[in-house]
């Protein structure tokens, strides 16, 4: 009978509940990045409306990868947060202000428009985080004797930056496509021009994240120019341009759901690409994924209950974006 890697499969529903939290609250955060350039009150109540019945169920994601992270991969956990303290902090605190503003906003007159900042500082705080955190992470951790040995400011680098101002320019991309799907008339309009603009600066970061990330460490080097691997990383560029020109053709055609799902698709290529350069690391440069894992036997439990919950959330969440198909008009929706 054949022994399941469990580790090894404990990693891939991370990686994917980290990548469902980065595609569907992106854009939601996107959605927020993008409030200070509609300064219209009635824009502004239709972008939130169209966020409004999914937000809080896309950050499931974020507490199903800190808290699996945490259970199944201890020793990551223990050196990643000491690590990254300051961004997740922040990171965190941004979350809480956007969630706030949520509700609050709605509530008052006279002091709407704090709420309307709080929504977008805190939007923006949250991906600029998310992304300098990626970065700390993707250029290396010192550990020593299984325990984080750098210091306080290790993630603040120009590589992380560069990974936190990308982040924020994609969102903008994943939030303006879902407005150019969510919304009609003159918001619609403007979204796609953005989304076109947004577009540009994303790909140019892209590139420029793509070609700094091998040199960070030689094990990334070799893995991108060393086959197998190097087929995929000749095969990226030719997906991500694919996708771009597919991304620029629904845009200027007036297509709804092309735009977004092609961003979505770009978001997955760079995925799989950190991926490939991460594995069989799960903090790198030093922690693979078996000397990270619980006992065999602790993984083998909470399998178990992963088994039940990750399809219910699933299943819950497709239906409440099925439910909530479609444009958002003017004057509807959340209040």
């Amino acid at each position: 009978m054949m022994e399941l890697d469990l580790p090894f499969i404990w990693a891939g529903l991370i990686a994917f509940a980290v990548l469902a939290y980065v595609v569907l609250d992106g854009f939601d955060l996107g959605v927020g990045i993008l409030f200070s350039l509609f300064p219209k009150e009635r824009d502004r109540d239709t972008m939130m409306n169209s966020v409004a019945p999914v937000w809080d169920g896309n950050e499931t994601w974020l507490v199903l990868g800190g808290g699996g992270l945490f259970a199944v991969f201890p020793l990551a956990y223990a050196t990643v947060m000491p690590a990254l303290y300051m961004p997740i902090i922040l990171m965190l605190l941004g979350l809480v202000f956007r969630g706030v503003a949520f509700e609050f906003r709605w509530r008052t007159r006279r002091g709407r428009f704090l709420w309307d900042w709080s929504f977008f500082g805190g939007s923006l705080l949250a991906a600029l985080m998310q992304g300098i955190a990626l970065g700390a992470l993707v250029q290396g951790i010192r550990i020593e004797n299984r325990a984080y040995a750098g210091g306080w400011w290790d993630w603040l680098t120009p590589f992380s930056m560069l990974t936190g101002l990308s982040l924020v320019v994609g969102y903008m991309v994943l939030g303006a496509t879902w407005l150019v799907m969510k919304t009609e008339g003159d918001l619609e309009s403007r979204a796609r021009t953005l989304a076109r603009n947004a577009a540009v600066a994303m790909l140019a970061l892209i590139g420029a994240v793509s070609l700094w990330t091998p040199f960070l460490d030689p094990v990334y080097f070799e893995r991108w120019f060393t086959t197998p691997s190097a087929y995929f990383s000749l095969a990226v560029p030719f997906a991500v341009a694919g996708f771009a020109l597919l991304l620029f053709q629904g845009l200027a055609d007036g297509k709804t759901y092309q735009p977004f799902l092609c961003a979505l698709a770009l978001f997955c290529l760079s995925y799989v690409g950190i991926g490939i350069s991460f594995y069989p690391h799960i903090v790198p440069p030093s922690l693979t994924i078996a000397e990270a894992a619980a006992p065999d036997t602790s993984l083998a439990f909470l399998l178990v209950g992963a088994a039940v919950l990750i399809p219910i959330i699933l299943i819950y969440t497709g239906y409440a974006y099925w439910v909530f198909r479609g444009k958002v008009r003017t004057g509807e929706g959340y209040h």
